[in-house]
């Protein structure tokens, strides 16, 4: 049995969660429409060149979920998996993950998108453990800040790692899954990294290191 980890956005969703539920926001007027739009996609793109400051981008990502109280959040989330998530979902990517169940396999999401997000996605496609940026919460309510390492780039790595020890899974042959190039530094350090419908540097980079490339899309 092999620990199987897999990336989420525009891996195992034909989209990306985190801009999705931006667009989701401007959408229903939850939030400025023209200035957080135009500003959801510029760290939509510095994202996929690389260039992505995770620490700004959470200041503007997270400041919507203190902006109001959890249960309205919870209403806005639970249409946000119907409308956004459940059209991107991918019946080869379900399949994927019903193989690796299938041999016993221990299944982890690990994602750069806020767990508040993302939760309820892992649950969706059946993925008992998740590893996601942190939100911070105190009173009931989010503060709009990051908790933790956020789980981005290298950071990938060092929340795996200290998952690993906390857990005491073996993550020697473990496999990892996903689209991007930053997430480069964890495929790295697993057993059997594969790449899905990678971004070109990502392509680029398997096809010099040998590794798989595989599409999950129809």
């Amino acid at each position: 049995m092999s620990l199987a980890i897999f990336d989420l956005d525009n891996t195992l969703l034909a989209g990306d969660s985190d801009y999705l539920w931006g667009r989701f926001l401007v959408e229903r007027g939850l939030v400025d429409d023209q200035t957080f739009e135009r500003e959801n996609q510029r760290f939509y793109d510095e994202y996929r060149a690389g260039t992505l400051d995770i620490q700004e981008f959470l200041a503007f990502g997270l400041r919507p979920l203190a902006e109001k109280p959890l249960a309205e959040l919870l209403a806005w989330r639970e249409r946000f998996l119907v409308e956004k998530i459940e059209p991107i979902l991918l019946p080869k990517a379900a399949d994927l993950l019903e193989r690796h169940r299938g041999t016993g396999d221990t299944l982890l999401i690990i994602t750069a998108t806020n767990r508040f997000v993302t939760e309820p996605i892992a649950e969706r496609l059946g993925v008992p453990h998740l590893l996601a940026t942190e939100v911070e919460f105190a009173d009931g309510r989010h503060t709009g800040r990051p908790s933790g390492i956020p789980c981005f780039q290298h950071g990938k790595v060092e929340r795996l790692e200290a998952w690993l020890a906390e857990t005491g899974y073996d993550g020697a042959d473990s496999w990892f899954y996903s689209d991007s190039h930053n997430d480069l530094p964890l495929l790295g350090r697993v057993a059997h990294p594969v790449a899905v419908d990678p971004d070109v540097t990502l392509a680029q980079r398997a096809r010099e290191r040998g590794w798989p490339i595989i599409s999950l899309r129809d």
